[in-house]
């Protein structure tokens, strides 16, 4: 068997010790009889399942007891509506920053349920830096502070955690979760799709600080209420069970791993890689600015793009695959999310060089 390096933005690759672990377990779990995809929801396998998952991703970004870990479904493009629905509270509007694809789609969404507050964007400058703290125009009175701490298409990365005052911070953390330390109390809301550093898509993380639910808008689907999962541990309705499950396994890889300042350093190594060989030759460019580069997706173009699909057929023939940039942006993009091997990302600057020489 032969495994490529994935570059994908998500779905995204797994680590293969949990892939392995799930092959086996597949027919047969613990001496179930069963998989955990024929398991209840409600009974007392799958149970102990989600709460050992729920527990191993306290552990790993240090949840504080006075918030909610909600299992949840829909993904990201979900939650841009479901959180203005919970997260309004009688408010009138919320501060959203622009930092993006993602942003531009969470600021349309919320515009559905309420007044949205553009309080800075990055437009002007094509998305390639986030808008300085000092020049945001936030709203005393708004009831939350909306932003995308990683934009998956763009490559940029919140490397600071905003002041934004008594305002809850609210974050789609959905390409970034779990690939550093987070300080989780300084955030009203954290949120993201699994299927970049978690899981199998289908699975939505939510970690919300509890004194903020319960004031839901009366047009809340009872599924999509945060009062409603957090009540019922998230099992109100059929949660994505397999997909937990799998987050679970991830959530021990990375336990096994020395946690997250281990797999920060992990990741900073293999950004520093790539970076540092596109800041050495004109034949590549790396469009975001220095102090906002995303440590998860690096996008890059080569100066010549009539050279893109060359490019891209020699990497597949070298087994280096999902290396294009997203339709929006074009170009290339390499997506290092916690389970790419430092030995991918060689692969790839290897590539590079050998492309140049061949090219250049």
């Amino acid at each position: 068997m032969t495994r490529v390096f994935n570059f994908s933005a998500g779905p995204a690759a797994l680590p293969e010790p949990v892939l392995r672990q799930a092959a086996a377990e597949m027919l047969d779990w613990h001496g179930s009889g069963m998989s955990v995809m024929e398991m209840s929801h409600r009974g007392p396998e799958f149970t102990a399942i989600a709460a050992e998952a729920e527990a191993l991703l306290r552990e790993l970004l240090a949840v504080p007891a006075h918030y909610n870990v909600l299992f949840m479904q829909g993904g990201a493009i979900a939650e841009n509506a479901i959180v203005p629905m919970n997260m309004l509270r009688g408010h009138a509007s919320a501060d959203y920053i622009d930092t993006g694809e993602w942003s531009k789609k969470s600021i349309k969404e919320a515009r559905k349920y309420g007044g949205v507050n553009v309080a800075a964007s990055a437009a002007a400058g094509g998305y390639t830096s986030i808008p300085a703290r000092e020049t945001w125009r936030l709203a005393p009175d708004a009831a939350y502070v909306h932003i995308c701490s990683n934009e998956t298409i763009g490559g940029v990365e919140y490397h600071f955690t905003p002041d934004v005052g008594g305002v809850p911070l609210v974050a789609d953390m959905s390409s970034s979760i779990l690939s550093r330390p987070v300080d989780v109390s300084k955030y009203g809301l954290i949120y993201g799709g699994a299927q970049k550093n978690i899981g199998p898509a289908g699975l939505t993380i939510v970690i919300v600080r509890e004194d903020l639910i319960g004031q839901a808008l009366p047009c809340t689907p009872s599924a999509f209420d945060y009062k409603v999962v957090a009540d019922n541990d998230s099992m109100y309705n059929t949660p994505p069970t397999y997909a937990i499950y799998i987050a679970g396994l991830v959530f021990n890889w990375l336990k096994a791993q020395g946690g997250l300042p281990a797999i920060e350093a992990h990741n900073r190594r293999k950004a520093a890689l790539l970076y540092d060989h596109l800041d050495t030759t004109p034949f590549y460019r790396a469009p975001v600015a220095r102090e906002c580069r995303s440590l998860m997706n690096v996008p890059f173009k080569l100066a010549d793009e009539s050279l893109d699909g060359a490019f891209l057929k020699g990497a597949e023939a070298r087994g280096m695959v999902q290396l294009k940039g997203h339709r929006s942006v074009g170009g290339m993009r390499a997506s290092i999310y916690n389970a790419m091997p430092l030995e991918g990302v060689q692969a790839l600057v290897a590539y590079m060089k050998e492309f140049e020489a061949q090219h250049g």
